[in-house]
C-alpha cells in the first residue's frame, strides 16, 4: 500500500506498493489471494496495461476514516470516499455489521447475512408502515395492476422468460407478509377484547 500526504495508508492506487508485502501474509490474510496471479490463469493477463495518464486514476482526496463505516476484512481500510447517507442501524444494521467483520466477501455466508439484513430491513419497513396513517399499498406499489394492461400473455408464452418458473411464488411472496400481519392484528384484537 501506498501513503498519501497524511501518512495515511490508500490501499486503491494503480502504483505498486514498495516494498510488496509477504505474499504468504497476503495468502494468511486474504482468502483466495493469489488465485490470478500466474498470467496464464488470466486470460486478459497479457493485454493489461496501466495507463497513469489516464483521467481519474488520481487518488481522491481522503474522507476522515469513520470506525463505524463498514468495511471487507479483504480491505485494511476505507476507499477514500464512502457513502454516510444511510447509515446501519437497528436489528439489520447488527446483522450487516457480522458479515462484514466476520466474514470474507469470498464467502456464503458474508452475502446471507447481508440478504438476512436486507430482509429484516423490509420487515421493520412494513411494520412502520402499517402503523402509520397511510400504509403501503401492495396492489398499486407492486406493479400487479401493469401486469394485466400491459400484453399480459403474450409478453409470457413464447419467449423463453426465466422469472415464469418463480411467478407461482410471487403472490405468496408479496402478499405473505400482509396477510401474517393482518392475521396477527387480528389476533391482537381479539386478545384484548375478551380481556374487556
Amino acid at each position: 500500500m501506498s501513503t498519501d500526504s497524511t501518512d495515511v495508508p490508500t490501499p486503491y492506487t494503480p502504483s505498486v506498493p514498495r516494498p510488496a508485502p509477504d505474499r504468504a501474509a497476503l495468502r494468511a490474510r486474504i482468502p483466495g489471494w493469489g488465485v490470478d496471479l500466474d498470467p496464464a490463469d488470466r486470460p486478459s493477463g497479457t493485454v493489461e496495461v496501466i495507463d497513469d495518464e489516464a483521467a481519474g486514476r488520481g487518488m481522491p482526496t481522503r474522507q476522515a476514516l469513520d470506525p463505524r463505516r463498514e468495511r471487507s476484512i479483504e480491505h485494511a481500510f476505507l476507499t477514500p470516499v464512502y457513502g454516510t447517507a444511510q447509515p446501519l442501524h437497528g436489528l439489520s444494521g447488527g446483522i450487516r455489521r457480522l458479515a462484514y467483520d466476520r466474514f470474507s466477501e469470498g464467502r456464503a455466508a458474508h452475502w446471507l447475512l447481508l440478504i438476512l439484513g436486507d430482509r429484516v430491513e423490509a420487515i421493520g419497513a412494513h411494520v412502520r408502515s402499517l402503523a402509520s396513517l397511510r400504509p403501503d399499498n401492495p396492489i398499486t406499489e407492486t406493479g400487479v395492476l401493469a401486469e394485466t394492461r400491459r400484453h399480459p400473455i403474450r409478453s409470457r408464452i413464447g419467449r423463453g422468460r426465466v422469472d415464469l418458473r418463480h411467478t407461482w411464488m410471487d403472490p405468496l411472496i408479496v402478499a405473505g407478509p400482509w396477510i401474517l400481519a393482518g392475521w396477527a392484528v387480528i389476533g391482537i384484537a381479539r386478545r384484548a377484547l375478551r380481556r374487556h
